[in-house]
């Protein structure tokens, strides 16, 4: 089974979302159709980053690290991984 940690933006209240998830398009789905209590008034939610990790340990480890991160630390992956990626 594959994990992946992600950043969801929302641009009306302009906020990211960290979390981790099997299955990311069910995530996003949820995300931006009230099926998630933090989000659930915040959206619509833009999959923004994502990596993908072999177990969940790694994954939920990578979570908690990108959680401490500050809101310019974030930008800088997110700029790095469109960079690396062309996801915009």
């Amino acid at each position: 089974m594959q994990y992946f940690v992600y950043i969801l933006k929302s641009d009306k209240s302009d906020v990211f979302y960290k979390g981790y998830t099997t299955d990311l398009s069910r995530r996003l789905f949820e995300h931006n159709n009230g099926l998630s209590r933090y989000t659930s008034d915040k959206g619509p939610w833009k999959l923004i980053y994502f990596k993908e990790f072999e177990t969940k340990k790694e994954a939920l480890i990578e979570e908690l690290r990108l959680k401490k991160l500050n809101r310019r630390s974030i930008e800088k992956i997110i700029l790095e991984f469109n960079h690396d990626n062309s996801l915009s």
